[in-house]
C-alpha cells in the first residue's frame, strides 16, 4: 500500500523570512545598530529561554503574558523554563548577575532578539516575533527618559517612516497609585454590568488596563475616568514636568518632533512606573504601535537586586517592515551576484578552482550547473548575475576567458585568466 506523504508546514503564528524579504530586515537591523551606537548603547544578547520565575516575578503573575501567553516547559533536569516573552526582564537579570552596577551609570544596552508569546496571530503580531529594544539602567532622571524617547524617535525617522505620533503619560509610582487605583475601580464599578467579560476580570486584578481596553463600551466609560497625572506625588510631578520641558526642547533640534499627552495610555506589564510612551503611525488602528516603552524603576529590586531605576522600549521589527511597505519606503538592495562561471567538459575542474579563487578575493561567484551552454546562460540571467564568465577548453588553451555583461548590451570581452580577479575588482579582507 502506498504511503501517504506528509507535508510539513510552519507552526501557526510564525513566518519564513525568505531571501527576497531580507533587504527590509537588513535595513531595519542596520538602522537600529547605527542609531543605538550614536546614543552610546552597546549590544547585549541574553538567552532565548530563562527561568520561568524570572517572568512570573518580573512581568507579574496577573498579566496576560504570564497567565495566557508564555511558552513554558520543564527540561530534562526538572527545571521550569520559558521562552523569552519580552526583553526587559532578561536584560535586568543580566545587569544584576554580571555586576553591571559597577560600571558608569546608566548602563546603556540594546538588543535585536526573537520573542515568543502564545497569542492570536495578527498582521505584524506573531507568536515568534523579533524586537529591537533599548534599555538605560541606573539613572532615574527625566533627562534619561527624554534620551530614550529621542532614540526611539530617531530610529523611526532614520528608517524614513513619516506621519507617526508620540503619545505619552505618567502613571506615577506604585505607592501613589494605590489611592488612584481605588478611584479607578470605583469609577468602572458603577458600570460593571456594561463591561465585557475580559474587562470585568481586569476590574479587580488590573484596573489600569481598563483604560486601554479595545472594547468600545469600556472606552466610552473610560472617557471621564480619573487621570493618573492628577494623582502624582511631588517627586513624580516634578519628574513629569521636567520631562515635558525637555521634550519641548527637542523641537528646536527636530522641527517635526511632537507629542501628545494621552491620559488613557498605560502599559500591560506590572513593572512600569512614571513615564510610559508609544509611537504609532497615524490611522494605524489598535494594532499599529511600532515602538513602546516606559520607566521600570521597581523591576531590579523585584528581581533581587538593589533599588535601581531603569527605562527602555521595545519595537517589533515585523510591524516596522509592514509600515515600510505601507509607506512604500525604498530600502537598499543587496549587492547583485558578480559572476556566474559557465563551463563544460574538461574545463569544469578549472572552473571550480577559478570560482574558489574569485570568492577568496571576495568576488561573489557561482558555478553554473552542468547543463548545455544555452541553459547555463539562462541560469546566469535568472540568477541576476552582473557578468557571465565563459571558460571552455578553447579558453583554457588560449589562457583567456570571455566576460559577457548580463545587465546591459555591452560587448563581450576577453581577459587573461591570470588577470580576471583584478579585472573584476578584488576586495581587501576585513
Amino acid at each position: 500500500m502506498a504511503r501517504t506523504q506528509h507535508m510539513f508546514k510552519k507552526p501557526r503564528g510564525t513566518q519564513d523570512i525568505l531571501p527576497s524579504d531580507q533587504a527590509y530586515w537588513n535595513y531595519v537591523r542596520k538602522t537600529a545598530r547605527a542609531v543605538a551606537a550614536e546614543f552610546g548603547y552597546g549590544r547585549i544578547d541574553t538567552p532565548m529561554f530563562e527561568s520561568t520565575d524570572l517572568f512570573q516575578r518580573g512581568v507579574g503573575d496577573e498579566t496576560d503574558i504570564v497567565q495566557k501567553e508564555m511558552y513554558s516547559f520543564e527540561d530534562l533536569g526538572g527545571d521550569s523554563l520559558t521562552l523569552r516573552p519580552e526583553g526587559t526582564a532578561s536584560v535586568c537579570r543580566a545587569y544584576i548577575e554580571n555586576g553591571l552596577h559597577n560600571l558608569p551609570q546608566p548602563v546603556r544596552q540594546f538588543y535585536l532578539s526573537p520573542m515568543f508569546r502564545y497569542e492570536r496571530p495578527q498582521a505584524g503580531r506573531l507568536r515568534q516575533h523579533n524586537q529591537f529594544g533599548a534599555e538605560a539602567i541606573g539613572d532615574g532622571s527625566a533627562a534619561v527618559d527624554a534620551e530614550v524617547i529621542e532614540l526611539g524617535f530617531r530610529y523611526i525617522r532614520e528608517l524614513g517612516i513619516t506621519d507617526f505620533t508620540l503619545r505619552l503619560n505618567s502613571i506615577g509610582d506604585p505607592e501613589e497609585r494605590v489611592p488612584y487605583l481605588a478611584k479607578l475601580r470605583d469609577h468602572f464599578s458603577r458600570y460593571s454590568s456594561e463591561l465585557p467579560k475580559v474587562d470585568l476580570a481586569r476590574l479587580d486584578r488590573a484596573p489600569l488596563r481598563l483604560l486601554d481596553s479595545k472594547d468600545e463600551k469600556t472606552r466610552k466609560i473610560g472617557e471621564d475616568a480619573p487621570r493618573a497625572v492628577d494623582h502624582l506625588g511631588p517627586e513624580s510631578q516634578a519628574h513629569w514636568d521636567e520631562l515635558l520641558s525637555l521634550l519641548d526642547g527637542l523641537r528646536q533640534v527636530y522641527p517635526e518632533f511632537s507629542y501628545q499627552v494621552d491620559h488613557r495610555l498605560v502599559r500591560g506589564l506590572d513593572y512600569y512606573n512614571r513615564t510610559v510612551f508609544e509611537f504609532e503611525p497615524k490611522d494605524a488602528g489598535s494594532q499599529g504601535t511600532i515602538l513602546a516603552g516606559g520607566r521600570y524603576d521597581p523591576l531590579i529590586e523585584i528581581l533581587g537586586g538593589p533599588p535601581t531605576p531603569g527605562i527602555g522600549f521595545g519595537s517589533g521589527i515585523e510591524r516596522i517592515v509592514i509600515e515600510l511597505r505601507s509607506q512604500e519606503i525604498p530600502v537598499p538592495s543587496p549587492d547583485p551576484l558578480a559572476v556566474v562561471i559557465i563551463s563544460a567538459g574538461s574545463a569544469r575542474a578549472a572552473a571550480a578552482r577559478l570560482a574558489a579563487e574569485l570568492r577568496s578575493n571576495r568576488i561573489s561567484t557561482v558555478l553554473a550547473p552542468e547543463r548545455s551552454f544555452k541553459a547555463q546562460m539562462r541560469y546566469a540571467n535568472q540568477a541576476g548575475a552582473v557578468q557571465a564568465l565563459i571558460l571552455g577548453e578553447r579558453e583554457l588553451e588560449s589562457g583567456n576567458v570571455a566576460l559577457k555583461p548580463m545587465q546591459d548590451d555591452s560587448p563581450q570581452v576577453e581577459i587573461a585568466l591570470s588577470e580576471i580577479a583584478a579585472h573584476l575588482g578584488s576586495k581587501p579582507a576585513d
